[in-house]
């Protein structure tokens, strides 16, 4: 399978919501994917924690990014 047209090919999980946090910082985040490891005390260590265990999260997740990233 090729990933030629995935711009999330080779990108972590980490640095998914690294960017995330970045671009959109913590507050919206948890507004776009309410999810309470981003409302309350977030951090990303938490977080990926949470995501790893959580497909439907990180789903999410992994949608914001790939339309945050076109």
């Amino acid at each position: 399978m090729t990933q030629t047209n995935n711009p999330q090919h080779g990108i972590t999980l980490e640095k998914m919501l690294s960017d995330l946090v970045e671009h959109f910082g913590w507050p919206e985040l948890a507004r776009r994917i309410p999810i309470q490891c981003f409302e309350k005390e977030p951090s990303i260590k938490s977080s990926l924690k949470f995501l790893r265990r959580t497909p439907w999260a990180r789903s999410k997740v992994e949608e914001l990014d790939a339309r945050m990233r076109r």
